[in-house]
């Protein structure tokens, strides 16, 4: 499982975040997302499935 996220499209919201922290981070600098884990464990799977369903901006993703 590998863990996207596209920076262009990132609004800076920070669901991901609640979602999935130990998944997805902030970088205050830039104002977007940081991925902390790209290949996170298993059990991290609904979390992410979560942050990439919830993030209102659509910046986003995954693969198996």
């Amino acid at each position: 499982m590998r863990a996207l996220a596209d920076l262009e499209l990132c609004q800076g919201h920070q669901s991901c975040q609640f979602e999935a922290p130990l998944v997805f981070g902030y970088d205050d600098e830039t104002d977007k997302v940081t991925v902390l884990d790209e290949h996170p464990p298993e059990t991290e799977r609904d979390n992410l499935v979560r942050a990439v369903r919830y993030c209102p901006a659509m910046a986003l993703g995954m693969e198996d």
